[in-house]
């Protein structure tokens, strides 16, 4: 079975945590308007989106290091 990544692990739990709060709590807010609502859930799958991002850019370069220092090591022996 192939291991889950850490950045879509830690995306798809927070995608179901706003999800989740937004499906429970923006039907009772009768504060603020409609269209408000629907910004703040954009605004933060928008901003889980951008966080996928930098975790898969950090974890690529931490494969691009492992390697680097793999065939390093190697070419020392």
């Amino acid at each position: 079975m192939k291991k889950i990544k850490k950045s879509t692990s830690i995306t798809l739990a927070l995608l179901i945590y706003v999800s989740a709060t937004a499906a429970y709590f923006l039907p009772r807010n009768t504060v603020i308007s409609d269209t408000e609502k629907y910004i703040t859930v954009a605004a933060a799958y928008v901003i889980v989106f951008v966080l996928w991002l930098v975790l898969r850019k950090k974890e690529e370069l931490q494969r691009r290091r492992r390697e680097e220092e793999g065939k390093y090591n190697n070419s020392k022996n």
